[in-house]
């Protein structure tokens, strides 16, 4: 990932209702939830939900898929790993503060 990628996911996720909304879209899995669903749980209006959802979409964070009428919305995995990735790529390059499990896993996930 570059840096202008990350600076933009780490932009979109800098607000409370769009960090909040990421999250459940995370918990929710790879089906995600529609977005009357994504609605309820949050309890905010329409128009805030799509606003907030326009900027995790432009940060490429989430998905959606039309089914039919329903609109549903998943968080985009790849990228959250990727984001995390970058975010730690470079942890305990010059100490021990992480096991060695933990760098390696890190190091075999660049490989792959």
């Amino acid at each position: 990932m570059e840096m202008t990628a990350a600076l933009a996911a780490l932009g979109a996720l800098s607000h409370e209702t769009r960090l909040t909304a990421f999250r459940r879209l995370v918990k929710a899995g790879p089906d995600g939830l529609t977005v009357g669903e994504l609605r309820t749980a949050l309890d905010i209006p329409p128009a805030t939900l799509t606003a907030h959802l326009n900027a995790l979409r432009a940060a490429h964070l989430v998905q959606d898929r039309r089914e039919g009428r329903v609109i549903r919305v998943s968080a985009d995995f790849a990228r959250m790993d990727a984001l995390m990735g970058y975010l730690t790529e470079n942890c305990c390059a010059e100490s021990t503060c992480c096991p060695p499990e933990s760098r390696q896993r890190r190091a075999a996930g660049k490989r792959a």
